[in-house]
């Protein structure tokens, strides 16, 4: 009994010119608009680039030279030759690891320097490490050294805007354009055709849809592109060197039918691809990485993992510990002050969210008068808060009451940098943050701090809007995804800087 595809199309039938109607001509592109085959490629062109930057390196050996023939030893001019080659070989290994060539670099220069001189500085401690270890470095000139290695830094860095802005040309030109005809001309090959005429740094031309319905039982398509026929009018295509490779759009669920239309393309010379499911649209920036022989999607990484999680963990605990030794002092003088301002206690504990949306009570010196200090349904201060001390008043501005949570950050509650943590019953405008932002729990993900991404930009004190409360998440989740020692160390000097000029705590 003849299976009916549960994408729509019709019956299998006995006969093979049968079982893929050919859709009617109005549907039809004609072949002449075909986009041309163009003879260059560009893994080739990215091979000169290779070479090219390859020959920069003995070359600026050879220019600082030049530029300092009094300071070479004689005898030595074999061995500096030597030395150029070295460290060619070296840095022709080190882009590759590096990605100096990779498919995202290859048509942004700013991108693509990094690398570059990642790898010849690495090159360069090489060399001198090198040297070092071997006793020879003595028999070197200072002066060659200094000057390769900055004529030869600079001119990699020429050399690859030069191969860049040449690559672009030809690109822009479509020289390096495969051909891709798309299978499926349903919902899913139509996002993938948007996706494709939106991204500038592929090298496609798209010849058209090819599907096996017809036109009639085809949803309409956001895209202006040509739907040139069905299976046989491809592989007809293909035959004739118009298509360089197929990309097959069907919902994966259509096993059975994927199969069978995989099987009648895997006979012909093209690159076959399968396009992701509808779903995975919204996760296209995500790496794909093998389960085993399995391809799997990560969608989410768990952040500050691993090494990086014992890093921070001594960062923290190394200057918090510092932080309260020196700052001993005057965490006294403030627990005097807040004792003769106002009867009460000179600490005060609230609960608020932290890692994994884990409850835990911070500490903070009291600032408000002892019969106004909410534990539950917290009301954020705002300007000439009433509830305020008169020393509460300064502590809040100069942030001197967040000091006592270098002790939460000691016992492993809270870090130096990380989100600033807020009560479960804090509210923007009338809702509570959750309300407001269906992601918000997204920023306890590693643990809070006692200053942040967010502050250090202005962001802190009352959030009495959605607007505040948006913009504080934001920078949260940039400091999230794009930690490191170094970013901390930043947040952490800009911090001691901006206090001294805030006017948002209140």
């Amino acid at each position: 009994m003849p299976d009916t595809d549960r994408i729509g199309l019709e019956p299998a039938a006995t006969d093979p010119s049968a079982a893929h109607p050919p859709a009617p001509a109005p549907a039809h592109a004609p072949i002449s608009d075909l986009p041309p085959r163009t003879p260059v490629l560009l893994d080739l062109t990215t091979f000169l680039m290779r070479i090219a930057e390859l020959l920069t390196i003995p070359a600026a050996a050879a220019a600082a030279a030049l530029l300092t023939l009094d300071f070479i030893p004689d005898g030595m001019r074999s061995a500096y030759v030597n030395t150029a080659l070295i460290a060619t070989l070296f840095f022709g290994g080190l882009a590759e690891i590096t990605g100096c060539y990779d498919v995202d670099v290859r048509f942004s220069a700013r991108a693509a320097w990094a690398r570059v001189m990642t790898a010849w500085t690495a090159t360069s401690i090489f060399l001198l490490t090198l040297g070092f270890l071997l006793k020879v470095s003595g028999d070197y000139s200072r002066g060659w050294a200094l000057a390769w290695f900055a004529i030869g830094g600079i001119a990699l860095l020429v050399v690859r805007a030069a191969g860049t802005a040449w690559m672009l040309r030809m690109k822009r030109r479509g020289v390096f354009n495969q051909r891709v005809a798309i299978f499926g001309a349903a919902a899913q090959g139509d996002r993938l055709a948007r996706y494709i005429s939106g991204n500038e740094k592929l090298t496609i031309d798209l010849v058209g849809f090819f599907d096996d319905r017809m036109p009639d039982r085809l949803p309409e398509r956001e895209t202006a592109l040509a739907l040139r026929g069905n299976l046989h009018d491809l592989i007809d295509l293909i035959r004739r060197g118009n298509v360089d490779q197929v990309i097959v759009a069907l919902p994966w669920s259509a096993e059975s039918r994927l199969q069978e239309i995989v099987g009648e393309l895997a006979i012909t010379p093209v690159r076959i691809r399968l396009a992701p499911d509808l779903a995975s649209f919204a996760f296209a920036q995500r790496q794909v990485v093998l389960l085993g022989d399995l391809p799997v999607m990560t969608l989410f990484e768990r952040p500050i993992s691993g090494f990086d999680q014992i890093v921070k963990k001594v960062e923290d605990l190394a200057f918090a510990s510092v932080a309260l030794i020196l700052l001993a002092p005057l965490l006294l003088l403030t627990a005097i002050a807040i004792k003769l301002d106002s009867r009460g206690p000179v600490f005060f504990r609230q609960e608020r969210e932290g890692f994994n949306n884990r409850h835990f009570r911070i500490w903070k010196f009291r600032s408000m008068r002892i019969d106004r200090c909410e534990a539950d349904a917290i009301v954020q201060a705002t300007r000439d808060d009433p509830r305020v001390t008169r020393v509460g008043r300064f502590l809040r501005r100069t942030s001197i009451d967040e000091l006592p949570q270098l002790f939460n950050v000691m016992t492993g509650e809270m870090s130096l940098v990380g989100p600033r943590p807020h009560a479960p019953s804090t509210r923007a405008g009338q809702r509570l943050f959750s309300e407001v932002v269906g992601h918000y729990a997204a920023r306890h993900k590693v643990k809070p701090g006692i200053t942040g991404w967010a502050q250090v930009h202005g962001w802190r004190g009352e959030t009495d809007t959605e607007e505040k409360l948006l913009r504080r998440l934001e920078h949260d989740l940039y400091y999230i995804e794009n930690w490191s020692v170094g970013l901390d160390i930043y947040i952490m000097a800009r911090t001691a800087v901006s206090l001294a000029f805030q006017r948002t705590a209140y």
